[in-house]
């Protein structure tokens, strides 16, 4: 929102790249796609401006091109408004198989930043008619004082959630766009069988957060990290390598380990200064050593450390919150200041202190003679 979306993106170190920040907001890749095919239906795909893009644009004075519908942030599902295959999520899965059929020849990777799943819910309407809004479990949020302070400290967040109409919608539209992906990704895996190179390519699904859906009351991403945020899909498909396909791995990992693992499967030397860990063994079937591993997540003023049993959260002000995932699977009691965890709150502060000076630490001196 504080640039001019007309302007591309710096090259980040990748030899092609085509960015939309956000469906339909802004003069960027996805609406020169859109112009190409269909320039007709432009004024029918912008997810909604921004509110800080149209301060920034005052502020630049530079002059609004694209339609916006009224609302940012509907709090129900809707029905992408354009032709189906005209959506954000066309336009990754297309351009991740255009750059395919031009990189074939030699060794490529190619990211294909899908933007679905998330807010506004928005999907084609073939996609939302495959869910019966009524038909979902809904788990009730318990209402507590802690709750409405974290969702205060939440700066991510997009807004409080309300009724249950309200939040059996956002699981519609949710889940709906989350069919959309799916429906995608299999193009691409279709289009990698048809061109003979599925056995040769690896393929990782993951996803960079998840999100709340009326959990904790709450919209969107942020503190203090529970799992309904911070938990997402990882599946590999390393064809040749697998003992035994369709296999659950339960170990935590992180999204740093997925860049060493890539390059281990690729048989790349890993530079020295890159973090994470190689989760090959893991993928092979080799078993875990030692204790199982730690997840660290941090932003403003706040850090978390997952483990198998617990999140500990800590924050600039020295405010620790803990909470015993066992007992509490949702992430709903803080027991921190409960005396019969104080040797696991003790325990927790030591691990996330220990993650953070392995990460810190200057690389060891090696030398080759």
């Amino acid at each position: 929102a504080n640039r001019d979306h007309r302007e591309p993106y710096p090259e980040y170190g990748f030899d092609c790249l085509e960015i939309s920040d956000e469906p339909g907001c802004y003069e960027d890749a996805y609406r020169a796609w859109v112009r190409a095919q269909a320039p007709e239906q432009l004024d029918e795909i912008s997810v909604g401006v921004p509110p800080t893009a149209v301060i920034w644009r005052e502020t630049m004075g530079v002059e609004e091109t694209v339609v916006h519908p009224p609302e940012r942030f509907p709090k129900e599902a809707l029905a992408f408004r354009a032709d189906p295959k005209l959506t954000h999520t066309a336009f990754v899965a297309d351009q991740a198989m255009a750059f395919i059929d031009r990189e074939r020849a030699g060794p490529w990777c190619c990211v294909a930043g899908f933007y679905a799943p998330h807010s506004p819910w928005i999907a084609p309407r073939e996609f939302l008619d495959v869910y019966d809004p009524a038909s979902f479990t809904l788990i009730p949020t318990p209402s507590n004082q802690d709750d409405e302070e974290a969702r205060g400290k939440n700066r991510d967040s997009l807004d409080a959630a309300g009724s249950e109409d309200e939040i059996r919608a956002a699981h519609h539209g949710y889940y709906a766009m989350v069919s959309e992906v799916d429906h995608h990704v299999g193009r691409i895996l279709d289009h990698l069988e048809a061109s003979g190179m599925a056995d040769e390519t690896i393929v990782v699904f993951t996803s960079d957060h998840g999100e709340w859906l009326g959990e904790h009351g709450r919209y969107g991403k942020g503190y203090p990290g529970d799992d309904s945020v911070s938990r997402v899909p990882l599946v590999v498909s390393w064809p040749g390598h697998f003992s035994r396909t369709g296999r659950t791995v339960s170990e935590i990992v992180e999204a740093v380990d997925v860049l060493p693992t890539l390059l281990e499967c690729a048989a790349i030397q890993r530079p020295p200064r890159l973090q994470g860990e190689s989760l090959v063994p893991l993928l092979t079937g080799v078993p875990a050593a030692g204790e199982n591993g730690t997840a660290l997540m941090e932003h403003r003023g706040w850090k978390n450390l997952r483990t198998e049993r617990f999140r500990y959260v800590i924050e600039a002000d020295g405010q620790e919150r803990l909470f015993d995932l066992q007992c509490d699977p949702k992430e709903y009691d803080d027991v921190a200041g409960e005396q019969e965890y104080a040797a696991d709150l003790a325990e927790m502060r030591r691990r996330l202190i220990q993650r953070l000076i392995e990460i810190e630490r200057p690389l060891a001196r090696t030398w080759t003679y």
